[in-house]
């Protein structure tokens, strides 16, 4: 008997969204795809699922990069006796620092737009091509409070951002109606994971998002009835003003 899969690009330190992801989809009885830039991170994340009894492979895949996005796909939904094809993707990949608008070079410009933005439409793609003729499936994009505004800093992360939410919502009109469920979230403040922990070590850990409980809610995205979904959700802490 074949369990179900998942693909989740955008996977780095073991304490991130990403990672919490795959964690919570083994338990659940997943094979879970673990892509990401880092082959050594993923191989940690990969590594304490199989500890834990879970079933996981690390495949190393730049989002950028279209030929590795396409041989991600490929290798995901090869025919096995023991791994069914994949059900659920998650695009997770994202780089956020603040830039001055005068500083900003067009390279920093469209270094943001590539991993943000145009992973996102390369990920998006291969999953509707992949998923939309078996009619089932769910394709989750991560956004962020750049999604919906910009702010003083961060033009270059808001204008990837909300491209993505675009690419989101164009997907969620076309493929939907085939019976593939695409979602946006807005993750609207910190995340309590490495990176922001290493940034901020002083910052009040009770109002940021917990990785699990963000986790939880794409779980719950993914196993919803299809006469009652989500096309996108915002998630923040309780502190967070909006």
């Amino acid at each position: 008997m074949s369990i179900p899969s998942a693909v989740i690009v955008g996977v780095g330190a073991e304490q991130g969204l990403g990672a919490a992801l795959c964690r919570l989809l083994a338990t659940k009885g997943y094979h879970v795809f673990i892509a990401g830039r880092t082959l050594a991170k993923i191989d940690k994340v990969a590594a304490s699922i199989k500890a834990s009894g879970g079933s996981a492979e690390a495949i190393e895949t730049d989002a950028t990069d279209e030929a590795a996005v396409v041989r991600l796909f490929e290798h995901a939904f090869i025919a096995r006796d023991d791994i069914a094809a994949p059900d659920f993707v998650v695009f997770n990949a994202g780089i956020n620092r603040p830039v001055g608008f005068r500083d900003l070079t067009s390279a920093q410009f469209e270094e943001f737009w590539r991993i943000c933005c145009f992973g996102g439409f390369l990920v998006g793609r291969e999953a509707a091509r992949h998923l939309a003729p078996l009619g089932r499936g769910t394709v989750i994009f991560t956004g962020a409070s750049a999604s919906l505004r910009g702010k003083a800093g961060y033009a270059q992360f808001a204008a990837a951002k909300a491209g993505l939410r675009m690419i989101s919502q164009s997907m969620a009109r076309e493929f939907g109606p085939l019976g593939l469920h695409v979602a946006h979230t807005v993750i609207d403040g910190g995340i309590d994971g490495e990176r922001l922990r290493l940034w901020r070590p002083d910052m009040d850990t009770d109002g940021l998002l917990n990785i699990d409980a963000i986790a939880e809610s794409y779980w719950h995205i993914h196993r919803q009835h299809p006469s009652a979904w989500t096309q996108e959700l915002d998630l923040r802490p309780y502190k967070e003003n909006f």
